[in-house]
């Protein structure tokens, strides 16, 4: 890549690299800089919302963190109008991809047109005039003295955020759409830079062969897999057979705790305490997940009681105290949990949400398995250390029930949003273990009675259950005539 520096220009703001992306404000920002598609006249990408002071209502802080580390990069390679050498490759992209001839597309008209198959959120009026008026007024002032010193200014500001991002997840970054985006913008930076070279040793972590030819996927689960599996296991009560699988299950997971915060002044660069979380995958990354760091932690907990010559030695108390602290910062006031920091932001921000094709990803939201794990781990917690925070885990336990209960649908489901799992399958998994564990029954819970109707109300003649994708798109019950063996299992 190194070798075609030289052959990148400044132009109209195009790239040489599509981006398509599973993740929230990847995939339709990331076509609109892939270099056979973009002209001049897109919807913008304010970069300047780096140096939005912290009161300003769309200030970077306010953003869901996946949202923030893809949007970023991408305001970074908008304003420098990078633009790769238009390859072959790039041609016939460009010729397979449109209806007309790419010459004659006026991007004027098609700034706001996504394929209906697409179009999953469309934009409000007020975000199409938002746009709008950034188009018509902004853009021309910024690209000229002396506003464009304020765009510097934003850029440095930027770079400086992703750069500190990169270091304090070791170049893993949050998943794959950040992490190339980020290279890139490292790379348009400085091509033989140090930043751009950390980047590559990394690559190896997202890319793997299958049958089919080389992929790549979109982000390690390691820790999730591990903690839900080693619970699995537990639960057999077949400890002295599965002794050595549960000391390296247990060695992994304490060794991928999170044992320091972000370095320096993290909360200028509005990251959240890390210390004894757990992330989605392993050490490296550094960001904690609030459902992750509740089931690492039952999984340190449940192995605690047991015999430390078959599943190894105990994690150190004040690590699970470290562990505690992250979960019950992660509450908000009507009693959830969201994914990775606090939620700070107005509901109503939803409305600029610039991507079509996903909902309730510019902001942080709570969730009901989030909540749930968090529930769980919190009960084992206070069980085994019960001087410890007593009155703050029990208020935060009573809180988080309610929480659950209040969401409750009138069906008697939990719906999930579909970014983690089928919506209501999954959803009602979780909030009936996490009312289970804080003592809710059949007999003396309403939620619970009416979920275990609506459980049984839609079991299949074989005894099984299946959940079809289309609930996660339009919000409804659509259920299988066949059995899902993932969708039995949650439900069993």
């Amino acid at each position: 890549m190194a070798k075609t520096m030289p052959d990148h220009e400044i132009g109209n703001g195009s790239l040489t690299m599509a981006v398509q992306s599973p993740y929230p404000l990847g995939e339709r920002p990331g076509f609109r800089y892939s270099a056979y598609l973009i002209g001049q006249d897109v919807n913008q990408c304010p970069q300047n919302f780096g140096s939005f002071p912290l009161f300003f209502l769309y200030n970077q802080s306010k953003m869901w963190c996946y949202s923030r580390l893809v949007y970023m990069p991408m305001s970074y390679l908008y304003s420098k109008r990078f633009v790769g050498p238009i390859t072959p490759f790039v041609l016939e992209l460009r010729e397979e991809l449109f209806l007309q001839p790419y010459n004659e597309i006026n991007w004027k008209k098609v700034r706001h047109l996504c394929a209906k198959e697409d179009l999953y959120f469309p934009h409000l009026l007020i975000q199409d005039l938002v746009w709008d008026s950034i188009h018509i007024f902004t853009e021309p002032f910024l690209t000229r003295w002396p506003f464009n010193k304020l765009r510097e200014k934003a850029l440095e500001t930027t770079m400086k955020h992703i750069h500190y991002e990169d270091e304090n997840s070791r170049y893993i970054n949050k998943a794959c759409v950040e992490k190339v985006l980020s290279m890139l913008a490292c790379w348009v930076e400085d091509p033989y830079g140090d930043y751009f070279k950390k980047h590559l040793a990394r690559l190896l972590d997202y890319i793997w062969i299958g049958e089919d030819g080389m992929k790549m996927q979109s982000s390690g689960s390691q820790v999730w897999d591990t903690s839900l599996a080693l619970q699995a296991l537990i639960a057999c009560d077949l400890i002295n057979e599965l002794g050595p699988t549960l000391m390296k299950g247990y060695d992994f997971i304490k060794k991928s705790q999170v044992t320091d915060n972000p370095c320096g002044d993290f909360r200028s660069m509005y990251r959240h305490v890390s210390r004894g979380s757990w992330t989605f995958s392993e050490q490296d990354l550094g960001w904690q997940v609030s459902d992750c760091t509740a089931e690492g932690l039952k999984c340190c907990l449940l192995l605690t009681v047991m015999p430390p010559e078959i599943v190894g030695e105990k994690i150190e108390p004040q690590r699970l105290y470290d562990s505690v602290n992250v979960v019950l910062s992660l509450q908000s006031k009507n009693g959830g949990l969201s994914t990775c920091e606090p939620a700070r932001a107005f509901k109503w921000l939803e409305w600029l949400n610039p991507s079509e094709m996903f909902e309730d990803v510019l902001i942080e939201h709570e969730h009901v398995e989030c909540t749930a794990s968090a529930i769980h781990a919190s009960v084992l917690f206070k069980k085994l250390y019960p001087g410890h925070k007593k009155q703050e885990i029990g208020t935060f336990i009573k809180n988080a029930v309610q929480y659950i209960e209040k969401i409750q649908m009138h069906d008697g489901s939990w719906y999930r949003n579909g970014n983690w799992g089928i919506c209501f399958t999954y959803g009602t998994w979780f909030a009936l273990r996490g009312l289970a564990a804080a003592g809710k029954t059949n007999h003396n819970c309403l939620a619970v009675r009416k979920a275990a109707d609506f459980l049984l109300k839609l079991q299949l003649d074989d005894g099984g259950w299946g959940e079809s994708y289309l609930s996660c798109s339009d919000k409804g019950n659509y259920w299988s005539f066949h059995e899902d063996f993932n969708d039995t299992l949650f439900k069993l």
